[in-house]
C-alpha cells in the first residue's frame, strides 16, 4: 500500500492583505508551502499533489524546483471540492494523506502516526484540545466517545461551540473509500461550500472506524490568516530553532533575539551574540565566537574563528582562526584561508586569500589572488572595473603593502614585494622589489594661509 500526499494551497488568503498567495508568505526564511511539502517528503510517499488556484502561476514559480503534481481548483467551493481535485491522480490502493499548505509546523511523528490509523481501513483525523478553540470547528462524539461528526465554527450551535476538542482538518484514509465519501458530499451549510469535515459523520454513518490522533503541540496544527498569525508562528519557529543549536553544544546570549532563515549546523562551544540572522545553509565550526548584529549566509565557518560586531558575510567561506570584522563586510565567492585577519571597515569580493593574510583596516579587495602572510595597509584599493569588465590582481605571498594604494587591474605582485604607500600600481611589480609611485612632495617657504576679510 503507497501513500499519496494532498497539500491544498489554492486559497487566496484575504485577510493577508497582501497581493502575495498566502502559501508563499516566508516562515523561518522560507513559504510556508516549501515547509509542508519538506515534511511530507519525510513520510516517503509515491506522490505529493499540490492543489493550488490563487496566484497559482506564481505559486508554481516560486517552487519550480520541487518536484510535485500540481493539481489546479480553478474554484474555491471548499475543501472538498478541492481534495476532489486531485484524486483521479490517486490509486484505490493507497492511503490518502491531506495537509494544509498554510499549516507549516506540522511534524512527521504526527503525521506519521495518523497515516499508521488509516492503513487498517479506518479514517483517520487530526484533533487537539484547546483552551481557545474559535475559529476551528468542533469534534462531536457519541455517549461512548467515538466520533461522529464534525461541526464548523459557523454552523455550530452554543452547546458546539463549548466543545473544546477541534478539527485540524488534517487527515488519512483508504482511497477508495475517500473517494466515495466525496462524491456524497453537498454544499448545504452556511459558507455554500463542500466542507472535507462532512466526510467523518459518512465515516460513521457507513461504520467505518474513525480514530484520532491528538497533536502532541498545539503549534502544529495552527495555521495561517493574517500577519499577526504569522508573526506569532515566527516567534515558536525561532524558539524551537535557538533550542537546537543550544541542544547541540551552542551558548546563545538571548534565544529570542535569533534568526535561523534555513538551516544552520554548528560544532560544540560556539558562542552567539544577539540579533545575529542566519539565512540559507550556514555551517559553524568549533569554538565559533560571532558578535551582535551580524548577518551570515550561505557560509562555512572553520574553527575558533572569531566574527565582530556588526559583520555582514555572503556566500562564503571562513578558514579557522580566522577573525572578522567588526562592521566587515565579505561578499559572494570570497574564500579564507586559516588564521586571515579582515579588520574594521573592510570588503572583500570574489577573491581568495591564502593564510596569515591582513586586511585590517578600510579596504576594498575584489578580484583577488592573494598569496600567503601579505599586510594590506589602510585604505587600499583593487581597482578590478574598467567600466565594462571585471579583472583580476594576482598578490603573492610575503607581500607588504602600504596605506593609500590602488591597484589598477590586471596587474601581478611578485612574491616578497614592497608597495609604498600612497601608490597607485599600474604595471607588474617583481618580486622582491619596492615600488612607489607619488608626486615629489614641494614645501613653499613663506607661504601665508588665506584670512577672512574683516566686515
Amino acid at each position: 500500500m503507497s501513500l499519496s500526499v494532498i497539500i491544498l494551497a489554492a486559497g487566496q488568503g484575504t485577510r493577508m492583505r497582501s497581493a502575495l498567495p498566502k502559501v508563499l508568505h516566508a516562515l523561518g526564511g522560507e513559504p510556508l508551502l516549501k515547509h509542508v511539502i519538506r515534511t511530507a517528503r519525510q513520510l516517503q510517499p509515491a506522490t505529493i499533489q499540490v492543489v493550488y488556484g490563487h496566484g497559482g502561476e506564481q505559486v508554481r514559480d516560486a517552487l519550480v524546483g520541487e518536484t510535485v503534481e500540481w493539481v489546479l481548483q480553478d474554484r474555491q467551493l471548499g475543501t472538498g471540492h478541492a481534495v476532489a481535485r486531485a484524486m483521479p491522480l490517486i490509486s484505490d490502493e493507497n492511503t490518502v494523506l491531506v495537509l494544509y499548505g498554510d499549516v507549516p509546523m506540522i511534524s512527521a511523528e504526527t503525521l506519521g502516526a495518523l497515516v499508521e490509523k488509516a492503513t487498517t481501513g479506518s479514517l483517520a483525523v487530526l484533533t487537539a484540545e484547546l483552551n481557545n478553540p474559535h475559529g476551528y470547528g468542533r469534534m462531536l462524539r457519541d455517549g461512548a466517545g467515538r466520533l461522529v461528526g464534525i461541526v464548523e465554527q459557523k454552523d455550530a450551535n452554543p452547546a458546539q461551540l463549548a466543545i473544546r476538542e477541534i478539527n485540524s482538518g488534517f487527515l488519512a484514509a483508504p482511497a477508495a473509500q475517500l473517494r466515495n465519501w466525496l462524491g456524497r458530499l453537498n454544499n448545504g451549510n452556511a459558507q455554500g461550500e463542500y466542507y472535507l469535515t462532512d466526510i467523518v459523520a459518512m465515516a460513521a454513518t457507513d461504520a467505518v472506524a474513525v480514530d484520532s490522533v491528538c497533536a502532541a503541540h498545539e503549534y502544529e496544527i495552527l495555521g495561517i490568516n493574517d500577519r499577526v498569525q504569522l508573526a506569532a508562528l515566527e516567534r515558536i519557529y525561532q524558539r524551537g530553532q535557538a533550542e537546537c543549536l543550544m541542544r547541540s553544544g551552542t551558548t546563545l546570549a538571548d534565544p529570542a533575539r535569533l534568526d535561523v532563515r534555513g538551516a544552520v549546523s554548528a560544532g560544540i562551544d560556539c558562542c552567539i551574540d544577539v540579533n545575529v540572522v542566519f539565512e540559507g545553509t550556514v555551517s559553524l565550526g568549533e569554538r565559533v565566537i560571532i558578535g551582535p548584529n551580524c548577518y551570515i549566509k550561505n557560509t562555512r565557518i572553520g574553527d575558533d574563528v572569531q566574527v565582530f560586531a556588526n559583520c555582514v558575510i555572503e556566500d562564503g567561506v571562513i578558514g579557522s582562526r580566522s577573525r572578522i570584522g567588526p562592521f566587515a563586510r565579505i561578499r559572494p565567492d570570497t574564500v579564507l584561508a586559516e588564521q586571515v585577519h579582515v579588520g574594521n571597515f573592510v570588503e572583500i569580493k570574489k577573491s581568495r586569500i591564502a593564510a596569515e593574510s591582513k586586511i585590517n583596516h578600510l579596504s576594498y579587495i575584489g578580484d583577488t589572488h592573494m598569496g600567503a602572510r601579505v599586510n594590506i595597509g589602510a585604505g587600499t584599493i583593487t581597482c578590478n572595473y574598467d567600466g565594462a569588465n571585471k579583472h583580476l590582481t594576482e598578490i603573492g605571498n610575503d607581500v607588504f603593502v602600504g596605506s593609500d594604494t590602488q591597484f589598477i587591474a590586471p596587474v601581478t605582485i611578485g612574491d616578497g614585494a614592497t608597495i609604498g604607500a600612497g601608490s597607485t600600481i599600474t604595471r607588474d611589480v617583481p618580486a622582491d622589489e619596492l615600488a612607489l609611485s607619488r608626486s615629489p612632495q614641494k614645501i613653499r617657504s613663506g607661504w601665508k594661509r588665506p584670512v577672512k576679510k574683516p566686515r
